[in-house]
């Protein structure tokens, strides 16, 4: 008996010792990198309460970029961002000055200031609402590629979708085109033998740089998420669409997939072209694979619009959440209105305030949000976030017509934004997105309509709807908010 009580006070002492281990490192781990009060807290949950699993899941998905990843992206801005500038300065000097309202030269001036992104004038949108649509207009700019095809995309999956997409790649690169493609392996699980007949063709192919040697790194958060294809220097795509069936065929799970992408015209596609030869060079391996900025790269079309459009990058290499903050200047700007759309509806203290703000402030603030869930917890998060903001006059609608994957912004019909960025901690942390921001009544105009459209295959969340959710949803709900800084 007395051996058993020695074992057992031997097990606590050790049980104890590991405790306080794990507190130490919890302490350390967490301080070590600013972050907000909410991120703090659900770590410290994290940690104290899973120990040693809690420490490990902290040390692969909690920790900041590793140096050597923020200094490439350093190198790389250093100077490139100025070109860029100087390029579209050049092609602006064309056109007549444009009037701008004053909180449209404050949020240029802002993206200017902390990304370095100029003003685009002279481009020409068209938008794509499905998938059929955008693969079918895509692969037409692909077969008439005549220099330069460059791809990027968080999830390409193999499947009959993602393979017609390589096998027009591999035409191109076969007739001589060059072809290049960056994908992030963890968004569609792909494996790099998938582009083996793309390369044996002639195409580049490289991961993103946050998807290598992630073990040994150990940090397993950091993602691709930008969405970008530029031909010829002058046509870019980008929006919400991945590459896959799910996106184009009525899947069981999701049905109808809606989501919006834009192709551009003019001088915007330099944005997209300089993030993706950053993104290029950050990545590759070979330092002798790494893209000049060359002229065939950058090309003014010979019929211009009249779209003035500001393509903003942002990503975790960077403290600055420029795209988050963008966001929120939108939102208190907005006189009449304000209507978003994003999957996951996650937003940190800030863009609530704002949110609320403006709501109370008698702007019509609306969000739509899907109404089934694409990952169980984050849906469930955006549940608890979307009751929070209706009892705080924000309208909240649920897409009913399948699955909406939209990430867009619209504010008085003057302002409008398409491309990767959810509104979610995730999206204004932890991931590379990118965003097009088009100063244009045309384009703000045409996604209000397409907004109200969408309404028609949504419901609007009500008082009543709240009140008959169980107990047991809401403590679903409370507990993945607890843990939405890190999700």
């Amino acid at each position: 008996m007395e051996k058993y009580f020695m074992s057992l006070a031997t097990i606590y002492s050790l049980m104890g010792t590991l405790i306080t281990i794990n507190t130490l490192l919890a302490l350390v781990t967490i301080f070590r990198k600013p972050r907000s009060i909410a991120s703090i807290f659900a770590w410290s949950m994290f940690l104290f309460f899973l120990p040693g699993v809690g420490f490990l899941g902290y040390l692969f998905l909690g920790r900041g970029l590793d140096r050597t990843t923020t200094n490439r992206f350093e190198e790389e801005n250093k100077y490139n961002l100025s070109i860029l500038a100087q390029r579209v300065r050049e092609n602006n000097e064309k056109f007549e000055p444009k009037e701008m309202a004053p909180h449209e030269r404050l949020l240029k001036r802002y993206f200017n200031n902390m990304e370095r992104t100029p003003l685009c004038r002279g481009n020409k949108v068209n938008f794509y609402l499905n998938g059929e649509d955008k693969f079918s207009a895509l692969f037409d700019d692909i077969k008439n590629a005549k220099d330069n095809i460059h791809v990027e995309y968080y999830a390409f999956f193999n499947d009959k979708i993602g393979t017609a997409f390589r096998d027009h790649l591999i035409e191109k690169a076969k007739e001589g085109v060059e072809v290049r493609v960056v994908y992030d392996p963890w968004g569609g699980k792909t494996r790099k033998d998938f582009f083996k007949p793309l390369e044996e063709a002639g195409g580049k192919v490289t991961a993103f740089i946050t998807s290598r040697n992630t073990l040994t790194k150990t940090r397993l958060n950091y993602h691709l998420h930008r969405k970008i294809v530029v031909i010829d220097g002058q046509i870019g795509w980008t929006g919400g669409f991945n590459v896959g069936d799910q996106y184009i065929y009525n899947s069981k799970k999701f049905g109808f997939w809606r989501d919006t992408h834009g192709r551009i015209v003019g001088t915007a596609a330099f944005g997209l072209q300089e993030t993706f030869i950053r993104d290029w060079n950050v990545s590759v391996r070979d330092p002798n694979d790494k893209l000049e900025r060359e002229d065939s790269y950058f090309v003014v079309p010979e019929e211009e619009g009249n779209i003035d459009i500001q393509i903003v990058a942002n990503g975790p290499e960077s403290d600055n959440k420029t795209l988050r903050t963008g966001f929120i200047k939108m939102i208190m700007d907005a006189e009449d209105y304000i209507w978003l759309q994003s999957p996951y509806l996650i937003p940190d203290d800030s863009m609530i305030t704002a949110l609320v703000a403006a709501a109370n402030s008698g702007v019509d603030v609306r969000i739509m949000i899907p109404n089934m869930p694409d990952h169980p917890f984050i849906f469930r998060a955006t549940q608890y976030y979307a009751n929070y903001l209706h009892k705080h006059g924000v309208k909240i609608y649920n897409y009913t017509n399948g699955f909406i994957h939209s990430k867009t912004l619209v504010m008085d019909g003057k302002l409008g934004v398409f491309g990767t960025t959810n509104q979610d901690i995730r999206s204004y942390e932890l991931n590379f997105e990118i965003s097009a921001f088009c100063y244009d009544e045309t384009v703000a105009k045409e996604m209000s309509r397409t907004f109200e459209g969408d309404l028609r295959n949504s419901k609007l969340l009500t008082d009543e709807e709240i009140s008959q959710q169980s107990t047991w949803l809401k403590i679903k709900q409370n507990f993945s908010r607890l843990l939405s800084p890190i999700l």
